[in-house]
């Protein structure tokens, strides 16, 4: 196994989500810093404010631009506070980077920004996407031309709070037998700006073809959605959140269901864990953070970049977090 790389020591950089635009390799992540809110399970102390963007030309050893602030929670007018992770497409020559961030009653909405450049800056439109809600989208361009957008996060994320894509009046996080909650899938309408359809649930099945269960807490989804495609398939993959596993699925379609198939990545240093997948040069990368250069503050992560490989039946090779 080849040694993971730390891509911005400068500075707290996490949840990456990363593509490659105009045959460069381009950073999406958050911006941890000491905002001194003590830690909690709804991730309060993750007060983030703002987004860099990062590019390079070569993972193992490029030098990594740091292209600056591209948005800031103070330029976003429905804002309240913590921009967590964000993903950014590109269609017809403009680049949208969709955030999660909480509005002025406390409440997580997804919102875009428009660029003319993968590097930024992004401006905010005035308003959340109609009827979004929770954390973490990650953007999906399909071959069929459609987009479709990858989200929701418990606890903390919020996904709890909504079923069929209501708000409940009392929050209602499944347990043990109860078939746990699933991610959300939804087609973006053609100028990239709102929801097209109603989002869905993305169904994640065990080895008998049955729903997962929210007591598998190893297997079950609680955040960082990705999609990527390999060999006509496509890769679901997510963290377990409190069990610290990077874990996939597979399927046919970009709607699934998608069978569960293993570990990419066992925990790290620091209590999340949040990836994204790219084939960049003709080689395969999963890049993530630990919390190792901060001596293990959860809420001080740094990112990292490591090689990963498939075996001959296409499953995905495991990778050990403290590498």
């Amino acid at each position: 196994m080849k040694q993971a790389r730390y891509l911005v020591p400068h500075d707290y950089m996490a949840d990456p989500s990363v593509h490659v635009f105009n045959d460069r390799l381009y950073i999406y992540p958050s911006h941890d810093w000491e905002s001194g809110i003590p830690e909690n399970d709804n991730g309060d102390h993750f007060n983030m404010r703002d987004y860099h963007v990062f590019s390079l030309d070569d993972v193992e050893h490029g030098e990594v631009a740091d292209h600056g602030v591209v948005l800031r929670t103070e330029d976003i007018p429905w804002a309240g506070r913590q921009l967590w992770d964000c993903d950014v497409a590109c269609r017809n020559g403009k680049y949208y980077m969709y955030f999660p961030l909480k509005d002025k009653n406390d409440i997580f909405r997804i919102g875009v920004a428009v660029s003319e450049k993968p590097g930024g800056p992004f401006i905010p439109r005035e308003n959340p996407i109609k009827g979004s809600y929770s954390i973490d989208p990650c953007i999906w361009p399909d071959e069929d031309g459609e987009y479709y957008m990858y989200f929701g996060g418990l606890w903390g994320g919020q996904l709890q709070r909504y079923r069929n894509n209501k708000a409940l009046e009392c929050a209602d996080l499944p347990e043990g037998d109860a078939l746990a909650l699933c991610p959300k899938v939804v087609r973006l309408r053609g100028d990239m700006l709102e929801f097209a359809t109603e989002p869905r649930d993305l169904v994640i099945l065990d080895e008998n073809g049955k729903p997962l269960k929210a007591g598998d807490t190893e297997r079950r989804f609680f955040e960082a959605s990705w999609m990527h495609q390999y060999n006509g398939k496509y890769y679901f993959s997510y963290s377990t959140g409190d069990t610290h596993l990077i874990c996939y699925a597979i399927g046919d379609n970009p709607y699934g269901p998608f069978t569960y198939q293993g570990v990419i990545l066992t925990p790290v240093v620091g209590w999340t864990t949040h990836h994204s997948i790219v084939e960049f040069k003709g080689k395969w990368y999963l890049f993530h953070h630990d919390c190792v250069p901060s001596g293990g503050k959860t809420w001080l992560r740094s990112l990292k970049v490591v090689e990963l490989e498939y075996n001959a039946d296409g499953t995905i090779k495991t990778i050990q977090g403290t590498v």
